[in-house]
């Protein structure tokens, strides 16, 4: 059976096409069980599920893992993915980087590399992002037939159910996914950087299965992704996260969004790179002063190497925008009671001296009632976390799951 024949076939509304696919899921979740198990769990025959077993497997989708460890009687088989059945694509775009990695059936990422690329809402920023996709999928020699689809995580206001992206790449009347599509020549999805860092988290990083997760993507930007009732929030329009652009200063600092004081303005990686330069320019003293005076460019990845070699002057800016963060996470606990909030992103290598003042202002502003509850934890996949995410976003997606 073709990729389309299968995944079409999965995408029916038929009751067939229902339970493959709540196997599947079975299947993802847990790696592997028997026959046995699974009519146990999905109250159905061991006949029935005999027979869509059988289906599956000759679909190629799934495998015998062998016998099943037992201390007496007969061993039963148990059955799982086949990892070689297609394999899942994610990009993760970053301020100056961006991360390809390819996901067997299964979820084991098989191949992973880096690029230099700096994100620029112009054509030619494009092709050259669709230019490196091409060269990383022909560098894995994975046959583009066994490719099911590509996920792309974009920072800003993207719509995954239209394939819109409005912060990069809105040239055209036709969807992103669609001319992404048409240049790649594979299924594209599309999805905003910091829900999917959420989801990588929370499937598999420090999420550990609670119902109500908030991650913070503390990068150039600010974004959030957020779990709520064990699903992945969108809002109605498919916007929600973009807490950075909260009207929470009276700062008349202009936003990246073009409105002013917002959160963002000082809580980010854009916020922090601000507030050092004018640090500087005020005479304070830093070891990246002498650069500064030279007129080299200094970066926020300059300035996080800077605490990591405890420079007082960039100590200083990090736990100034952990003060006001631990402000805006006590609203967010206040207003959502989540188990657990995560911290995640560039900034998040800086955590040493951001979560004092973050702590500190979350004792002072929370609700007792609501935060005692909440735990703070730091991002487990790190930089990993987006691609690992929308690799994971894109097989429940391309699978209908």
């Amino acid at each position: 059976m073709t990729k389309t024949n299968f995944l079409d076939a999965l995408e029916c509304g038929n009751k067939s096409a229902q339970l493959k696919r709540e196997i599947l899921r079975r299947y993802m979740k847990n790696g592997g069980e028997s026959i046995a198990d699974l009519s146990r769990e999905l109250g159905l025959s061991v006949p029935t599920l005999t027979k869509i077993i059988g289906t599956l497997i000759d679909e190629n989708l799934v495998c015998d893992l062998g016998k099943q460890v037992a201390t007496g009687g007969r061993r039963p088989s148990i059955y799982g993915l086949n990892p070689s059945a297609g394999y899942f694509m994610g990009v993760d775009i970053k301020r100056d980087i961006v991360i390809m990695g390819i996901i067997n059936f299964r979820g084991d990422m098989v191949v992973q590399r880096q690029y230099d690329f700096t994100i620029e809402n112009t054509r030619a920023s494009f092709d050259e992002l669709c230019n490196l996709i091409n060269q990383f999928i022909s560098a894995t020699r994975i046959r583009r037939e066994k490719l099911l689809a590509i996920g792309i995580n974009i920072s800003g206001r993207i719509n995954p159910d239209t394939g819109y992206s409005y912060s990069y790449f809105f040239f055209d009347e036709k969807p992103l996914t669609t001319v992404l599509e048409e240049k790649l020549g594979c299924r594209v999805f599309i999805e905003n950087d910091s829900r999917a860092m959420a989801y990588g988290e929370y499937v598999h990083g420090v999420g550990n299965g609670e119902q109500n997760m908030i991650f913070l993507n503390l990068s150039w930007g600010f974004g959030i992704g957020m779990i709520l009732g064990g699903e992945l929030h969108y809002g109605k329009s498919r916007f929600s996260g973009e807490y950075g652009h909260f009207p929470f200063f009276d700062n008349e600092i202009i936003c990246s969004c073009g409105k002013r004081g917002c959160l963002e303005t000082e809580v980010s990686g854009s916020a922090a790179h601000r507030q050092f330069i004018e640090k500087l320019k005020q005479g304070n003293i830093s070891m990246l002063s002498n650069r500064y005076e030279a007129g080299k460019p200094i970066t926020v990845r300059d300035i996080l190497e800077a605490v990591d070699k405890e420079d007082m002057l960039a100590i200083e800016v990090m736990e100034q925008i952990g003060a006001s963060l631990g402000r805006a996470i006590a609203g967010l606990i206040n207003m959502f009671n989540p188990e657990v909030i995560v911290l995640g992103g560039t900034l998040c290598s800086a955590t040493d001296y951001l979560l004092p003042p973050i702590k500190s202002a979350i004792n002072k502003y929370a609700l007792n009632f609501a935060s005692k509850d909440t735990a703070i934890k730091v991002s487990k996949l790190g930089e990993s976390a987006g691609l690992i995410g929308i690799c994971a976003i894109t097989r429940n997606k391309a699978l209908g799951l």
